[in-house]
């Protein structure tokens, strides 16, 4: 333990030293890492002073030290050749300024947004090779550009040229730039040492980012150090890895004996890796935390999850079409979900109802062949026309119960309603296919399926009151008229249908008003409109009771017309709408008629 305590001594002091002269020359991104491993050394100290044991591969590397290198190289000697991870830093990368970071920075970021514009230019004059050419060169700049904020010197000899000088060939989209590594870095002889070196560098990288503060990247360098001690161990035992899906640390060599595959770099891969790292990451922490949930929480949380995977999905697969801008809009809002998983996570309740909708798809999202050969019959073409039309009435019904259901933060029956939605997606899609080449329609039948509805008119909101005249039915004409020069007046309503809206405020809580829906209603007057000499006259009354609105969000009433106490005949269709009942919720229970196609 006092080897120990000594060599963390050590370290931290050369740590301070970096610290210092990173100050003194601005170099702001070095700062933050010697910052961050002097936090992790200090640490360690306390633990040894305390007795306790701790990794030795975990302890931060000695570091160059900027002005003062000679003396740190000095101080560091002895411990260089004890410790595995040190670094052999060159001196001409020592005497590197900040100046020169910066500019080589610069020189990388004009290059590679001169490469994002010829892609873009490229997709707009329908080439699609050379976008995809020149998108995963651009690609490529991000692994240098995070060598170099990491502190690693990085040679521009093997930059590609500007993609305006010549035409971009399939060499340059290798571009390797010389990055200096880490003495122990070597060259591996074999694939089990590559494997370990990488295994070392995430295991390192888990523990800086732990001291940090920051848990969310360290429980995922710590995913990722777990895969390759999986794949080290399927290795040695002889069974067949996939290397290809283990994430390489950026600056590292390929793997000896395994062709380098660019699929990595591209944004469908970058999505596809982020969906794969999302879910394990979600597994672990249902272990770990969810054990301690009430019901409702843990039923947010999977929602909340399940929401995430649709937009990753989302995004893939408008990738794969072509369409990077929705791509983008779609993992941006993946992302969102992220504070509110952890929420979740944390026993926090979350508002469902403020969620962003599932992704929905365009409609005719393949492409329809039609051939001569393929004629589909004309009562087939009617069959196909009717199954079309139900499914798409279905699917609506389902995102219309689920955006109901969410808004008053039912996490199950939300679930229950988008997964019935994207089964009749998902029929409409084999329908439209099976259509557009020419087979019979499919077999299918009916089923009558029971579904137990919250009402609630979402489109309003908690203040207020639509009151709809929907139309009049019989109007009596006034007295001393006849039926016939009524019509004359009443010619701008033919069949009687005015569908007039009034929106009233109100305050639902008010002991006035809620004695008023209790015991008074609304009165309505009918007036018979007068001309230039005529007076409006009065044709009779109604009434409209509205206790119903203490547990039903609509009353829908025909109601009759009265002359005093006597019936004119003449009647009224009136419409009263709230957001919500007064008191309770609106449960209703529907029976509807079921297609499902036979598949």
């Amino acid at each position: 333990l006092d080897e120990m305590q000594q060599t963390i001594e050590k370290r931290i002091a050369n740590y301070r030293t970096a610290i210092s002269n990173a100050k003194e020359s601005g170099e702001s991104v070095k700062l933050r890492r010697y910052e961050r491993g002097l936090k992790t050394l200090e640490t360690m100290l306390a633990a040894v002073k305390r007795g306790k044991k701790i990794n030795e591969e975990e302890i931060p590397p000695p570091v160059a030290t900027g002005k003062s290198s000679s003396h740190i190289s000095q101080a560091t000697g002895a411990e260089q050749e004890i410790s595995g991870d040190s670094v052999s830093v060159p001196p001409e990368s020592r005497a590197e300024s900040a100046a020169d970071d910066d500019n080589t920075r610069a020189i990388l970021l004009m290059r590679q947004k001169e490469y994002k514009i010829a892609a873009l230019k490229a997709k707009q004059q329908g080439n699609l090779e050379k976008a995809k050419e020149y998108m995963k060169t651009g690609k490529k700049f991000d692994v240098v550009l995070e060598a170099l904020d990491s502190g690693q010197p990085v040679d521009l000899q093997n930059m590609p040229p500007s993609p305006q000088a010549r035409v971009l060939k399939s060499e340059s989209c290798s571009f390797s730039l010389s990055v200096l590594f880490q003495a122990s870095l070597q060259q591996p002889k074999t694939v089990l040492e590559a494997l370990q070196q990488r295994l070392e560098k995430y295991k390192s990288a888990a523990a800086q980012a732990k001291a940090s503060g920051d848990d969310r990247k360290a429980r995922m360098h710590e995913r990722i150090a777990k895969q390759y001690q999986d794949a080290i161990r399927a290795h040695k035992a002889g069974r067949k890895v996939n290397f290809s899906e283990l994430p390489v640390p950026p600056g590292f060599p390929p793997l000896p004996g395994v062709a380098a595959t660019d699929g990595g770099s591209t944004i469908a891969a970058v999505l596809e890796n982020a969906g794969q790292l999302a879910s394990m990451e979600e597994n672990d922490e249902e272990e770990e935390v969810i054990i301690q949930f009430f019901f409702p929480a843990r039923q947010q949380l999977e929602f909340l999850e399940n929401r995430k995977k649709q937009y990753m999905k989302a995004a893939v697969k408008a990738k794969k079409e072509n369409n990077l801008e929705q791509a983008k809009m779609y993992l941006r809002t993946a992302k969102s979900f992220d504070p509110k998983i952890e929420e979740a996570k944390r026993g926090k309740p979350v508002d469902i109802s403020k969620l962003p909708s599932p992704p929905t798809d365009d409609e005719g999202d393949f492409i329809f062949i039609h051939h001569e050969d393929l004629k589909v019959s004309q009562k087939a073409e009617e069959v196909y026309a009717q199954l079309i039309k139900l499914l798409k009435d279905q699917h609506e019904r389902c995102l219309q119960y689920s955006k109901q259901f969410m808004h008053l933060g039912n996490v199950a029956e939300t679930t229950r309603f988008e997964k019935l939605a994207q089964g009749c997606k998902k029929d409409l899609d084999i329908l439209q296919l099976a259509q557009a080449q020419g087979m019979d329609p499919p077999s299918h039948h009916f089923e009558e399926r029971t579904f137990k509805m919250i009402r609630i008119f979402s489109e309003l909101n908690s203040t207020e009151m639509h009151l709809l005249i929907v139309r009049g039915i019989n109007l009596p004409a006034p007295p001393g008229m006849k039926a016939q020069s009524s019509v004359v007046f009443f010619s701008e309503y033919v069949g009687g249908k005015y569908n007039q809206l009034f929106k009233l405020n109100i305050n639902r809580n008010h002991r006035g008003f809620r004695r008023a829906i209790r015991s008074k209603g609304i009165k309505f007057e009918v007036f018979h409109k007068g001309s230039f000499f005529r007076s409006d006259k009065q044709v009779g009354t109604a009434h409209l009771k509205l206790d119903k609105l203490e547990s039903e969000c609509e009353v829908r009433e025909i109601i009759e017309i009265f002359d005093g106490r006597k019936p004119t005949g003449g009647k009224l269709e009136v419409k009263v709408r709230l957001r919500e009942p007064l008191s309770g919720q609106d449960l209703q229970t529907i029976t509807e008629n079921w297609l499902v196609l036979e598949h």
